[in-house]
């Protein structure tokens, strides 16, 4: 499968290419952009040689809807975004799925095998617009893991989502903290745990930790263009946000 990426994040495009070749190692991605510009130019000369394009909402130059006002577009698209007001004019073009950010692999693998079950009902063609609406007409929505069992002597305990301040890994050890500052290792690395919590809440702000947005005391500026957080409970270990993630903690952090 030949897949054009159309995306202006380079991590999340990274991301995105790690995914796909988790899938299936025979993928082969023709191109990487990220403006409505490059996207026509390249569409309008190489479109035949793409046989799946995924699609970012907000790029560089204006939102990706105006790619198809420019150049038509015979391919089969899946949405990736962080914003879900976008669904409706998603499923008026030519997609088969509509998906949020921070994206997982199962959602990935969900969206690829919808593609290939269509691909055995259907012959793409500028007609099948409807038939796509009707199949994929409701966004797929994700649940989230509410409540962490963690152990507590001889005892067990559930903790809900509300309650948790941050995780952090130490070793190989990862730890849930409360909001009474509690701790308790969880069987969960941070990887899973970014799939498994609700991104608007919880943010990984660097390898060691995920933070939750109501833990936050204060965010200051730091050096080397850094961003040093300030937590609204008394913490021995100093976070700092990476800074190829302060643009993307940002747009987190003020709720976007």
């Amino acid at each position: 499968m030949k897949v054009l990426i159309i995306e202006d994040e380079v991590p999340a495009a990274e991301k995105l290419e790690r995914y796909l070749l988790k899938y299936n190692p025979a993928v082969q991605v023709l191109a990487r952009l990220t403006s409505v510009a490059d996207s026509v130019k390249w569409l309008q000369k190489n479109q035949d040689e793409a046989d799946l394009i995924f699609l970012d909402i907000q790029l560089i130059d204006g939102l990706s809807f105006q790619i198809f006002q420019q150049v038509e577009v015979r391919k089969p698209v899946i949405f990736i975004t962080a914003f879900n007001e976008f669904a409706l004019d998603a499923f008026k073009v030519n997609s088969i799925d509509y998906l949020l950010k921070p994206i997982t692999f199962t959602d990935l693998s969900a969206s690829l095998k919808k593609l290939e079950l269509l691909r055995e009902q259907l012959s793409w063609s500028e007609n099948k617009t409807e038939q796509l609406k009707e199949v994929f007409a409701t966004p797929k929505t994700k649940d989230y893991k509410t409540r962490f069992m963690v152990k507590l002597g001889d005892h067990i305990r559930s903790i809900t989502a509300d309650q948790i301040s941050l995780f952090y890994a130490e070793g190989r050890d990862v730890y849930l903290v409360t909001n009474q500052a509690r701790k308790f290792i969880v069987d969960y690395t941070l990887e899973t745990l970014v799939d498994l919590l609700e991104p608007s809440v919880f943010y990984r702000v660097n390898r060691s930790f995920i933070l939750s947005i109501h833990a936050i005391k204060d965010v200051m500026m730091y050096s080397n263009s850094r961003l040093k957080i300030t937590l609204t409970q008394d913490f021995d270990k100093e976070i700092i946000v990476s800074r190829e993630k302060v643009n993307e903690f940002k747009e987190w952090f003020d709720g976007r």
